[in-house]
Parts: C-alpha cells; structure tokens; sequence
C-alpha cells in the first residue's frame, strides 16, 4: 500500500509542479502540501485525473499554530473510492488570508468550510453562505484558536425578569478554578477489591 502511495505522489508531483510544495507518506496516508493560490485548481485536477479520481470529500479542518507567522494549516481528506486510496491536502495560510472555497467542486464542502469559520475565524472565498453553524450569530471568538480561554467571553442564560436569553461576561469566583487532580477513589475510606496486592506488592 505504501508503495502505491508513493506512486501516487510521485505522479502527482510529476503532473502538477506548479501545487505541490511537499509530497510524503506518513501513517499509511499521502500528505500533499498544497500553495494557497493552486489549491482550487488542484482539488480540481485531483477529482478529474483518471489516476486520482478522487470525487469524495471526507472532511476539511484547521490546526493552529500560534507561532508561526503562516498561522493556519487548513486540512483536506479526499478519498478515491476508484483507486480505493485516501489523501490529505495542507494549506498553509495567515489569519487574514481568503481561502479559495471548493463549494463549486465538493458541494459537501459548504458545511466543512462554515465549521471552520466557526471554529477559526478562517474565510472562504466565493462560498455561498458564510455564517457561523456550530455556535450562536453573536458568539465572541474563535472556539479552537489556541489563545481561546477556556472559559469563553460570555455566557448565556434566560433572564426569568426580562423573559428572554441574556448574554453576560463569564465570571468564576476562584473557588472554582482550583483542581487538586485528585482521584476520587483517593480520599475514599474503605479498600477497593484488589488494592491490598497493590499494598502488599509495594512493601
């Protein structure tokens, strides 16, 4: 399978120099490192090559490296259900950059890139419908940035006074901040089945 892979690549290497940053095989999958302008144009050929053939849309995602000054990788899972082979695109993009939308290729596509909008604040070029699916309009921020605080900004309650949802900022009395990490079998007072060999082993 790895061999076939890595004919994969080297066909798609050969074929479009012009997308490809970076071919490789790792964890019996293809990586395809893909420049942000040549990444429609490839998704594209990809669906239409007789080799590829790669029609079905798996998933699009995100991961953030707040490092970096090309933030985001924006992540493609194509499978080809012909060639019976699976492939992982990456784009390497900034926060403000405009990432072209595959709507027109993938329509599956229309729901991933609004979830990574959501999830990221990253935008999709020409998508048909670019508003947040996962969390409410109003939301504040960006859930899976690495910078996003656990706690949120706001939160959310019906006010039973006013008769209506209210929006208010997130506030936490310290008591509650504070983890101990404890088991909850540690402060337990009687012996679990078992745990005398666990004493007796450590004597």
């Amino acid at each position: 399978m790895t061999s076939a892979l890595e004919d994969l690549g080297t066909h798609i290497e050969l074929k479009r120099p012009d997308c490809v940053l970076r071919c490789s095989v790792e964890h019996g999958e293809l990586n395809v490192k893909v420049a942000l302008a040549s990444l429609h144009g490839l998704v594209r050929w990809l669906r239409s090559d007789p080799a590829c053939q790669f029609s079905s849309l798996v998933d699009i995602t995100a991961v953030d490296y707040p490092e970096r000054v090309k933030r985001f990788d924006v992540v493609y899972h194509f499978l080809s259900m012909y060639q019976n082979q699976r492939i992982r695109l990456h784009v390497s993009v900034r926060e403000e950059d405009m990432v072209p939308s595959i709507t027109d290729i993938h329509p599956s596509a229309n729901w991933f890139e609004r979830e990574v909008f959501d999830m990221f604040g990253l935008l999709f070029s020409r998508h048909p419908d670019m508003r947040r699916i996962l969390t409410d309009y109003g939301f504040r921020g960006y859930p899976l940035r690495k910078d996003f605080p656990t706690t949120g900004y706001t939160e959310v309650r019906y006010d039973e006074a006013q008769k209506r949802v209210v929006y208010e900022p997130v506030s936490l009395t310290q008591e509650y901040r504070q983890f101990d990490f404890m088991s909850p079998w540690e402060g337990a007072e009687y012996m679990l089945p078992g745990d005398d060999k666990a004493q007796e082993a450590a004597e």
